[in-house]
């Protein structure tokens, strides 16, 4: 009997620790709640933790893993969609929803070979890029938005989901003459994340695609009868340890936004974790946004014109 007993308790330690060492999959506490119709001006995807709705700009740790640097980034676009989704920011409780533009919902041109977003796109939490910041390095202010983030591995996630990065380096985009950094970076569940470090790893694991990516931010616009986007440094993309000092920069302007320091602008600051922050609400609060939202409800079909190639020359 005690025989077959260890043998039951030494199996389970086998299973247990094949369990440990498999690569496995790391779940933050987050899920999202859908309200309104999809493809509808309706529509917004709201975040919650184990407790109820947060914001996901202001209550989500802007480190998964501070020691090593490792980034949570909330995923508002994946790879391959064309709905531009974007963290709200004047919305109390910061819901993900479409863009619009004189009240049409917008949707990124196929610029030919590019399928929608090349990337996983999103943007690092607890971060603002400061509109009245003048950057030395860019010589344009910030866009008044969370940092971007493009996640290169290879799995397609999803919208509202909450991924953990590692930072390889970034691209400064100048558009319409802010600065909008770009972050690039690996999901660290990735198969290639522990082989890719900083910048230059990148072109090694992903030819052609840093070339790819600033000619997307280059043409993106052009379909819309826009003149072709400029980066700062002649598009160089700056290397791991750049990316964390703006990184850095753009942390220390939210937490002046967070605890009333500077001017939100009509920034909605509500948050229910931030213990010194002025915005903070309660729990109940948060609900009470959700509920008063659009019921959820069945998706809108989106129109042909999305799936359009459009075949961009760049000068």
């Amino acid at each position: 009997m005690f025989a077959k007993l260890a043998r039951s308790l030494l199996g389970r330690q086998v299973v247990l620790a094949s369990v440990i060492k498999s690569p496995a999959r790391f779940i933050m506490p987050y899920t999202t709640i859908e309200r309104g119709q999809p493809n509808s001006v309706d529509y917004r995807l709201y975040i919650q933790d184990e407790q109820g709705p947060i914001s996901p700009l202001h209550d989500i740790p802007i480190y998964s893993d501070a020691a090593n640097k490792v980034f949570n980034m909330v995923v508002e676009v994946p790879r391959w969609t064309n709905a531009k989704m974007e963290i709200t920011m004047k919305e109390i409780m910061n819901p993900i929803k479409q863009d619009t533009k004189k009240g049409k919902l917008r949707f990124v041109a196929n610029c030919f070979p590019h399928h929608g977003y090349i990337w996983n796109y999103g943007a690092i939490p607890q971060t603002w890029e400061n509109p009245e910041h003048l950057d030395e390095s860019t010589g344009c202010k910030g866009d008044n938005d969370p940092i971007d983030v493009l996640e290169i591995g290879y799995r397609v996630a999803k919208r509202g989901e909450i991924l953990q990065v590692k930072v390889l380096g970034t691209v400064a985009l100048i558009d319409e003459g802010e600065t909008d950094w770009k972050i690039i970076a690996i999901d660290i569940n990735d198969p290639l994340a522990s082989q890719l470090n900083d910048i230059g790893d990148v072109d090694k694991h992903f030819p052609g695609l840093l070339k790819a990516t600033l000619e997307w931010f280059k043409i993106y616009k052009i379909p819309d009868g826009k003149p072709e986007n400029k980066f700062a440094f002649n598009g160089e993309a700056k290397n791991r340890d750049f990316a964390l000092k703006v990184i850095d920069e753009v942390h220390k302007f939210w937490r002046a936004l967070v605890k009333k320091e500077v001017d939100a602008g009509g920034i909605s600051c509500a948050n229910v974790t931030v213990g010194d922050s002025p915005f903070a609400v309660q729990r109940s609060d948060a609900v009470d946004v959700v509920e008063k939202s659009p019921k959820p409800g069945d998706a809108l079909p989106i129109e042909p014109i999305v799936d359009k190639w459009h075949y961009v020359s760049l000068k």
